[in-house]
């Protein structure tokens, strides 16, 4: 797992703990912060996959060119 990986992971987490205690404590304000931690490490992790796959598939056009 890479180093950004584990951010957004952290960030949705710290996310989903922000809007929980929001949540019980009826701060709205810290609830709909939660929940944009939470949207941006969604956006965040599939940028990183989107990023990953077209490396995969330059990898793999790179090495399909040398045989």
């Amino acid at each position: 797992m890479s180093t950004d990986e584990l951010k957004n992971k952290a960030e949705n987490l710290g996310g989903k703990a922000k809007e929980g205690l929001g949540e019980a404590t009826g701060n709205d304000s810290l609830k709909d912060e939660g929940r944009a931690d939470q949207t941006k490490a969604g956006i965040k992790e599939k940028a990183n996959e989107a990023k990953n796959k077209i490396a995969d598939a330059a990898n793999k056009l790179i090495g399909d060119a040398g045989e």
